[in-house]
């Protein structure tokens, strides 16, 4: 079954596109957006929250004081995103999404997929208060986001620990569901440690499923367990026909790490080969006549990387790393991101007919548009 994004369509007074769990609308004109940076940090000195584990979880479910508790720190976020018609005309889609306060400061966890690409970012309080963000971090490969507003004082919300959820615990989502304000979906974890695919080489991974309601608008927001303590980010709802109560979201466990670099660096951090690869499958191995009929090939290799600097060359197929077989692009970027920077691996790959191998010294990411 080929899992996807959640795409729905709801009808209002214009006819509104959904994408990515959020919520979007047409409408008039926008200007192009402006060049991205690299970013840069945002508190170098910023800590995230300890996880808490106050289990056991109570027997009996208390919702209402639940939904009290996190209800202040749970945000609505409105976007708008430059986009073109059928016709080559420009058009702005509003999008609709959540958030959490991780920080007293004005810092907000979200979802990469509810921010990316917006010319305006407007952060709606419990109280009713409106900010406009002042700076946006992205990690599109983990589908997380911070944005920071000009506030203080805001009511963070309690980061449990994921790694003590179980199949079966109780779970709220919390969130802008249909971009209509914050309201809250009760079911039980479903499943955990589940990997979903989400697009040509990309999978996020440790997620928790659960059926608890996820509609659009409720990408970015919380998914908290009966002591009101945040142990999920909501990202994906399966969308297909036949398929009910299947919903996903980042474990805080796999979430907190990123957000701690995107604040204190400006983005993530992680293990860098330096190549851009395509998964090989049968139409790949026809078309350049390859030796394999699986692994990852090499389309481009950055200069000065370690992959460089080891002597792979576009049009290898890396098979296998450290003895662990490589079956697809997926493959190669989990063992990679497993291994911590400065650390040697061992590549088994083709060059034509020919199996090679080389040992190369993994070194940090550059930051993005470097």
């Amino acid at each position: 079954m080929k899992l996807k994004l959640l795409i729905l369509s709801i009808v209002f007074l214009i006819i509104p596109v959904t994408f990515n769990g959020c919520v979007y609308f047409n409408l008039g004109p926008s200007p192009s957006p402006t060049a991205t940076v690299i970013p840069s940090p945002i508190d170098v000195n910023f800590t995230p929250p300890p996880t808490t584990d106050t289990r056991p979880l109570p027997v009996t479910p208390d919702f209402v004081s639940v939904i009290a508790g996190i209800r202040p720190s749970v945000v609505a976020i409105n976007t708008t995103i430059p986009g073109f018609d059928v016709f080559g005309g420009i058009l702005t889609q509003k999008g609709a999404g959540s958030g959490w306060i991780i920080d007293e400061s004005g810092l907000i966890v979200t979802n990469n997929h509810v921010v990316e690409g917006a010319d305006t970012i407007t952060v709606t309080l419990e109280d009713g208060r409106n900010f406009q963000a002042q700076i946006v971090r992205t990690d599109p490969i983990s589908d997380l986001a911070v944005v920071k507003i000009n506030a203080t004082n805001l009511k963070a919300a309690k980061v449990g620990d994921s790694s003590k959820l179980r199949s079966g615990d109780w779970v709220l989502a919390i969130g802008n569901s249909l971009g209509q304000g914050i309201s809250a979906t009760k079911g039980i974890v479903s499943a955990l440690g589940v990997s979903i695919s989400v697009g040509a080489g990309e999978t996020l991974y440790n997620l928790i499923q659960t059926d608890a309601p996820i509609n659009p608008g409720n990408s970015g927001g919380p998914l908290v367990n009966l002591l009101g303590e945040v142990d999920g980010i909501t990202s994906i709802k399966v969308a297909e026909v036949g398929v009910e109560g299947t919903g996903y979201a980042i474990s805080t466990k796999e979430a907190l790490p990123i957000i701690s670099e995107l604040v204190k660096v400006g983005y993530a951090v992680r293990p860098w080969l330096g190549v851009s690869l395509y998964s090989v499958d049968q139409l790949v191995v026809l078309r350049y006549s390859l030796a394999v009929n699986q692994g990852a090939l090499v389309t481009q290799v950055a200069t000065g990387s370690p992959a460089d600097k080891a002597g792979l060359k576009a049009g290898d197929v890396i098979t296998s790393v450290d003895s662990k077989d490589i079956a697809s692009v997926d493959d190669l970027n989990n063992i990679i991101h497993s291994y911590k920077i400065g650390q040697q691996v061992n590549i088994s790959y083709y060059r034509g007919n020919v199996k090679n191998s080389v040992s190369l010294i993994l070194v940090a990411s550059p930051p993005p548009n470097s």
